[in-house]
């Protein structure tokens, strides 16, 4: 019975949590308060902002209900409040009531949205411009793999090398100097470059000085142990 009890409990604790229901916090704010030098502490008070506002209907929570929900002091509270409004990702609205002539206050959030949507904005281009400088790379590689091999490569051949690119991520670099190996060592074929890559891959290898580096130790290795 007594197991019986606490499991209600438990019943009665996730059905009271689905009834006060979730916030909509800004995927893009997850994603990018890091490169606004939003630290972790600032980043939890504009979601309880955004909270207060969205469940609650508070555009101006006082100093003492935003602590209340942070692990944070009143003083830290304050501290991070000025501190984005320094940064001019929040700005403090006063409003004149036209009927009581009562003036009121809210946190303005629209700084931050529109300093996130500009971080989305350069990251999409930086996306674009690397896909832009990528693409002739691209291309490029399987060129060069058709010259070595003397024919076209076949599809499947092609496929393994989009592979190395898109879910391994070896830079095409890193391919090439894999590809020079099998040539310099008289096995010209696919399976060999993938051991390559794959064993430099284990060892840390990242880039051609590197692997270059890593190849003339190990043939300096073979060479002693003859």
């Amino acid at each position: 019975m007594r197991g019986d009890e606490q499991w209600k409990q438990v019943e009665l604790g996730l059905a009271a949590a689905i009834r006060e229901g979730s916030v909509s916090v800004p995927m893009l704010l997850l994603q990018h308060y890091a490169a606004l030098k939003v630290s972790e502490t600032e980043a939890m008070l504009l979601i309880h902002l955004i909270a207060f506002r969205e469940k609650e209907g508070q555009d101006f929570p006082t100093l003492e209900d935003i602590q209340r929900r942070m692990a944070a002091s009143p003083d830290t509270v304050v501290k991070a409040l000025q501190r984005l409004m320094q940064q001019q990702l929040l700005q403090i609205d006063e409003d004149d009531d036209a009927v009581t002539g009562v003036r009121s206050e809210r946190y303005n959030l629209m700084p931050l949205y529109r300093k996130l949507a500009a971080c989305w904005a350069e990251a999409r281009k930086a996306e674009q411009a690397e896909a832009l400088r990528r693409e002739p790379a691209e291309k490029d590689i399987y060129t060069v793999f058709e010259r070595e091999f003397a024919r076209p490569l076949t599809p499947m051949e092609c496929e393994t090398i989009t592979q190395w690119l898109d879910q391994d991520r070896y830079s095409v670099p890193l391919i090439l100097t894999a590809l020079k190996e099998a040539v310099f060592a008289g096995k010209l074929h696919f399976r060999y470059v993938d051991r390559i890559l794959l064993e430099w891959s284990r060892n840390r290898v990242a880039t051609p000085e590197q692997a270059r580096e890593y190849a003339q130790k190990f043939r300096g290795a073979r060479a002693q142990s003859k």
